[in-house]
């Protein structure tokens, strides 16, 4: 078990570079499952998720190369699809959230797959029903084995169909497309997600000879092929990472510079940073914060408090609350935090609380954050992260606290965030891991 220990309360000053964003290569890296050709992907993250991802391909049989630190190439040429009753899949796919993600393309291109029951975060009742349904629509049947909690999926027959998706899931809208690519006749997909990583996804699909239209919308149209060729793909910087830098910036007073950070597919989230009050300027593709002593949050036009909630894209993305509301301690002025699409996000903030924060929480879903404008620090205390990103807003507060602290469970933070303490530290943060088991912690 290693723990981060953070003596916080220092400026940084520098340069960082976002990594590859997470929630795009669960996907990408899936979608080499449809052709036999090679497909090369490059600015790959080098997490926990997505190399236990590469490590599940290379056991159903694709060919992996690693040309360098973040770029691949796969070629899915011969796959074992008995690998799926082994004992290994069993135990890999289920420890693994995005070992959904093979099913689709699975599906298209050898019409059966099976899958464990799903892991990951604990944030709430998080459903596959989406997937499952999408699946059904065009023509899948599942057979679930409650012994062994193991789905058998088949789909020796895919048919285009009309999908209203019930809820607009990132993961269950790319799941549904890559299926459909290679089903006959056409799919219709509404209420479909249009995150970037979305928008990605297509797109390479696109280059790969599938017919789709209607990218970036909520209405997908898909013309079914009959097979797919390879591509290159380069994965966009990670959004979530870009804001957490923008907020670390402006709590610790830091000056920083985010490099190359395709700044048109960052929607609405530099804006929700201004209201906070946070200045910033682009300077070709880089996000220059310079270093502010104090940030004051805007109200709305008729004086009300102001409110930032999620929203499916191009709303305000749910995985950058937590860091909103962080940023929003050290404030002049008053927000209410609304986590519409989660619950059980918002609970770390007892964890604020501890270290001075002036935070009520309203309900499991809300949070009011009264900005205490910077009139005394934050404390360090001992905290265990819940998860991935609450485990970065709790990283924050650390550094810019008086003292030091100490976060636990950081396996949750590095299952997303690859070398953050490496490339902290190039930035002038005192953060170092320790060994969570010695009797002093």
């Amino acid at each position: 078990m290693n723990a981060f220990e953070i003596i916080g309360g220092k400026k940084l000053k520098g340069e960082i570079q976002p990594q590859g964003a997470k929630n795009e290569a669960l996907q990408i890296i899936s979608a080499v499952l449809l052709t036999d050709q090679k497909v090369t992907i490059s600015n790959i993250p080098d997490i926990k998720d997505v190399n236990k991802l590469i490590e599940l391909l290379g056991d159903l049989g694709v060919t992996v190369e690693r040309l360098s630190k973040d770029t691949y190439t796969f070629e899915a040429k011969n796959i074992n699809l008995e690998f799926f009753q082994s004992d290994v899949f069993k135990s890999k796919g289920g420890s693994l959230r995005g070992s959904i993600m093979i099913v689709g393309p699975l599906l298209a291109r050898f019409g059966k797959a099976a899958i464990p029951k799903p892991g990951g975060d604990k944030i709430g009742r998080r459903r596959l029903d989406t997937h499952f349904l999408g699946f059904e629509k065009l023509g899948a049947k599942f057979v679930y084995d409650s012994k062994k909690e193991f789905f058998n999926v088949d789909a020796t027959n895919l048919q285009g169909a009309y999908i209203l998706m019930d809820e607009a899931s990132v993961t269950g809208t790319a799941n549904i497309v890559m299926t459909a690519v290679m089903a006959k006749g056409t799919t219709t997909i509404y209420n479909a997600a249009c995150e970037p990583y979305l928008q990605q996804l297509c797109k390479m699909l696109n280059r790969m000879g599938a017919k789709i239209s209607g990218v970036g919308s909520n209405l997908l149209t898909i013309e079914g092929v009959t097979k797919l060729g390879g591509t290159e793909h380069r994965m966009l910087p990670d959004m979530i990472e870009i804001g957490s830098f923008i907020g670390l910036a402006a709590m610790t007073e830091s000056e920083i510079t985010i490099k190359n950070v395709c700044y048109a597919e960052l929607g609405i989230i530099p804006e929700v940073f201004r209201k906070l009050g946070i200045k910033f300027e682009l300077r070709g593709d880089d996000i220059f914060i310079p270093s502010q002593k104090h940030y004051v949050i805007e109200s709305f036009i008729d004086g009300s408090m102001l409110t930032i909630a999620d929203s499916p894209w191009p709303g305000f993305t749910p995985d950058l609350l937590s860091i909103v509301l962080v940023v929003a301690t050290q404030a002049k002025g008053s927000v209410l935090i609304h986590q519409k699409m989660f619950e059980s996000r918002l609970f770390f903030v007892d964890k604020l609380i501890d270290m001075g924060a002036q935070i009520i929480l309203c309900d499991p879903h809300r949070a009011t954050v009264n900005g205490i404008n910077k009139q005394y620090k934050l404390r360090g205390i001992s905290m265990t992260s819940p998860d991935i990103r609450a485990g970065v807003s709790l990283l924050i507060a650390a550094l810019s606290a008086e003292g030091t602290s100490t976060i636990f469970n950081i396996e949750q933070i590095e299952r997303g965030y690859q070398d953050i303490d490496t490339r902290l530290r190039a930035l002038g943060a005192q953060i170092k891991r320790v060994d969570a088991s010695s009797p002093s912690h």
